[in-house]
């Protein structure tokens, strides 16, 4: 197992209002090493991504805005977080660790990332506390170098993958799948290559039945050398966010229906944890925590 993290994710530079549930990636990764799921050796610090990768996806202009601190009052306030470059900075150190954990994927290691799932990061544009897309970019990079032909991307947060749908609308080497809130965030839906709303206060069974019946159906659909699992546990009971009514234990469920479909169909996924915001951070932590000893259990 590897596991993308570093320092540079936490949120330092932000106002103390914008910090809550930021603590969870100092906190998840310490559960991690505390519980044993995961060893120092299992870490690795992310590289800074490049320039010439990160334009594979995002547009100059939408970079050069970024970069030099240029957004609009607009801009910022989709994004959802005060611009600082430390900011820009995390981000670029998440996106480069997705795309190493992606190469891992693909030596049949099985990697993680503690941030990323990115998904509301448009070509152009960010909104919903995403700057740069990191499933997107890593998976142009590997279609770039002729590393993948063929990528399917699993998105089950709460809140549709609108900015990847976006990305990918016209690129049929990527799959984009999206299991999400059907009247939650964002309100105007961008068309994914499957798109699957579920009701406001859904629970276990519903929920599991849907997911496994997709799965079963999106990998006969789809024959990828690279899956991308975004694994937001925004769709636990009591999530500020999310509105559906998943126990805990059912968001392992779901986990172990993606690892073990994918392991069922030959290849190793890279995951990214995405969304989470319970008023008790102990529950973040402990749904997030699943997914690793999930993947654990499932992949060694």
């Amino acid at each position: 197992m590897h596991v993308a993290f570093s320092p540079i994710y936490r949120y330092p530079h932000l106002p103390e209002n914008h910090r809550f549930p930021m603590e969870k990636y100092d906190v998840l990764y310490e559960q991690l090493i505390y519980e044993g799921t995961i060893t120092e050796e299992d870490v690795f610090s992310p590289d800074i991504l490049s320039e010439e990768t990160l334009l594979r996806t995002h547009s100059e202009e939408y970079w050069t805005k970024l970069k030099h601190g240029k957004l609009s009052r607009n801009e910022i306030r989709a994004m959802g977080f005060p611009y600082t470059p430390l900011l820009i900075k995390r981000s670029l150190h998440i996106a480069g660790g997705t795309l190493q954990c992606a190469r891992y994927a693909l030596k049949g290691d099985v990697a993680l990332n503690i941030a990323g799932g990115t998904h509301h990061a448009f070509r152009d544009r960010g909104e919903g506390f995403c700057l740069l897309n990191d499933f997107a970019i890593a998976i142009n990079e590997l279609l770039h170098t002729g590393e993948i032909q063929q990528a399917l991307i699993i998105d089950f947060d709460v809140h549709q993958g609108n900015g990847t749908a976006s990305i990918f609308e016209e690129d049929a080497r990527v799959f984009t799948l999206s299991v999400h809130g059907a009247k939650n965030y964002p309100l105007r839906k961008t068309t994914s290559d499957w798109d699957i709303g579920v009701d406001d206060g859904i629970e276990d069974q519903a929920y599991l039945a849907i997911v496994e019946q997709t799965l079963q159906d999106v990998f006969q659909r789809v024959k990828p050398d690279l899956v991308c699992y975004l694994s937001g546990v925004d769709v636990i009971a009591g999530d500020k966010l999310g509105r559906l009514a998943l126990s805990i234990q059912g968001c392992r469920r779901r986990d172990e229906l993606v690892f073990d479909y994918c392991k069922q169909h030959d290849v190793v996924p890279c995951v990214s944890m995405g969304g989470g915001y319970s008023k008790r951070l102990a529950n973040i932590i402990e749904a997030h925590a699943n997914t690793y000893r999930v993947a654990r259990q499932v992949f060694g």
